[in-house]
């Protein structure tokens, strides 16, 4: 029976997608309890729910739990209404196990009326919304997500979709499975069973243009990468560019000979992400490909220097330093990188520049597609047109102009972005996502002082192990080590499983100077 909570979570996600509704995916609920040290099958109190559904700005929060004998099930949920805090009615049902789908939709139209008491749809018009799937196909789908080993989860999901052919889930999760396995050859076919208007179409798209690259057939590659952005510019309201998109963008170009738009596509998602690395180390590889040993030192030093613990980037750094006969310095970096990576400081690298297929081997290629924000606003149009309800915030809240705030950083405008924040701040001067959003841009546009004092109004409202590290971040950045290690302490404190407040106490406890600062 353990199937079943997986199977009730994934059943209400689509069925209120289906109807119309903004879900965040499994993926971006996980992901969030995850940055808190948080196991995916935690059973969690209401008040750690009230703090993640805050966290990935929530409306509202659908919990329950179920109970079966193997012939009946019965079925209880309800939902927490993130802002103002407030828990709605108990929903229950119960019937025979093979009526769990029916059972199911009935609970989701219930608790949509617990959310709005004037909801417009009767149960027959909602039922309607619903794609109608067989329990055995369900079922079987469910069990392939949860199998642990790769035999037995592919043969699952194909089961599945044996059953429901033209149901695209379990298409997208065995395209998945072979992406994992670099079966790409295995994989491209079932992703081209994930239609345009599945929730997985765009991943499965990205997924695809991935394996382009992998099988190193950039011209395909560009096609599928530049339709994508193309049709994200079209079908997102702020125009949206993902790092990511350029990125892989830029590798196929380049590979394709393309140089001056492969400089374009990564010039861009550098600007988007200013904490990730792999944009101007791409960067400098293009630079080194065509001899340009200055430019290269800058696009590596940059790389360097916004992922101090990535040893290949201290590698490229000194390769071109010594490449520009800049010896000492090149020097200067080799021992620095040796007393922070010890027994693992780079080794000197020993490669020919000008040749493009020695150093396609060191690109580094975006993998993953993180569209947990981004999928609400791909679905709004869609739930506008379905139906509106009075759970719908307002275009002049605190959480409308974040959104809209988020949106317009997504699409690089960061004084519109900035200007929705303070909007946010004008209706709710101690949201504490807003103050967080702020000192974001703040701190892209290296005001680190400002950034560290929206941080402080931002936790002065909530607690956060995510807000304490990133503030940990910026002191650090300010050369402060001291006042760094206490806001990790302090994230860890909350969150003792949080992977980037771990790995950044790390970092600070070897790079921290003597007698500290």
């Amino acid at each position: 029976m353990d199937w079943i909570g997986e199977g009730l979570e994934e059943l209400t996600i689509q069925s209120l997608s289906n109807a119309g509704q903004q879900v965040y995916s499994h993926a971006g609920r996980i992901n969030e309890m995850d940055r808190y040290g948080l196991p995916a099958s935690a059973k969690l109190s209401r008040a750690t729910m009230l703090h993640i559904g805050q966290e990935l700005d929530a409306d509202f929060i659908v919990f329950g739990e179920y109970n079966s004998d193997g012939q009946t099930i019965s079925v209880t949920a309800r939902v927490l209404r993130v802002n103002p805090v407030a828990l709605l009615p108990v929903v229950e049902d119960h019937d025979a196990l093979t009526s769990l789908m029916d059972l199911h939709t009935k609970l989701t139209w219930r608790l949509l009326g617990s959310i709005d008491k004037a909801y417009p749809l009767n149960l027959a018009e909602f039922s309607k919304l619903q794609r109608p799937l067989g329990l055995a196909a369900f079922e079987q789908y469910i069990r392939g997500l949860l199998a642990s080993e790769d035999d037995v989860r592919l043969r699952d999901l194909k089961e599945a979709a044996r059953l429901e052919p033209s149901w695209p889930e379990p298409a997208y999760a065995i395209g998945e499975v072979y992406f994992q396995k670099d079966d790409c050859a295995s994989a491209l076919p079932w992703y081209g069973k994930v239609p345009a208007s599945s929730p997985q179409h765009v991943e499965s798209v990205f997924a695809s243009g991935v394996c382009h690259l992998r099988l190193n057939q950039p011209d395909e590659a560009e096609r599928v990468f530049s339709d994508l952005e193309e049709s994200l510019q079209q079908n997102v309201s702020s125009g949206a560019d993902l790092p990511e998109v350029l990125n892989n963008l830029a590798i196929a170009r380049a590979r394709r000979g393309d140089l001056p738009s492969a400089l374009t596509a990564l010039g861009r998602a550098r600007d988007i992400d200013p904490d990730e690395d792999d944009y101007p180390f791409n960067l400098g590889l293009l630079a080194l490909q065509q001899k340009q040993y200055p430019t290269a030192e800058t696009h590596f030093r940059e790389a360097k220097d916004r992922e101090p613990d990535n040893p290949q980037d201290w590698a490229f750094l000194i390769y071109t330093l010594d490449k520009s006969g800049k010896k000492a310095e090149a020097a200067g970096e080799r021992e620095a990188a040796a007393d922070a990576f010890g027994d693992k400081a780079p080794a000197p690298l020993k490669l020919d520049p000008t040749s493009t297929d020695a150093l396609a081997k060191y690109e580094r290629i975006k993998s993953e597609l993180d569209l947990t924000s981004l999928r609400l606003e791909l679905e709004g149009p869609q739930s506008q047109q379905t139906t509106t309800t009075s759970a719908s915030p307002s275009s002049n809240t605190a959480v409308a102009y974040i959104r809209r705030g988020r949106q317009q950083v997504r699409a690089g405008r960061l004084d519109a972005a900035e200007q929705e924040f303070h909007n946010a701040l004008a209706k709710d001067p101690n949201n504490a996502t807003a103050h967080r959003e702020l000192a974001e841009i703040y701190r892209r546009r290296d005001k680190l002082d400002d950034a560290a004092r929206e941080l402080q109004l931002s936790l002065a409202g909530r607690d956060s192990a995510a807000v304490r590290t990133t503030l940990a971040r910026v002191y650090l950045e300010q050369k402060k080590y001291d006042l760094a290690i206490a806001e990790v302490q302090k994230a860890l404190k909350l969150a003792p499983n949080y992977g980037e407040a771990k790995e950044l106490l790390d970092h600070l406890e070897k790079s921290k100077p003597p007698g500290g600062a």
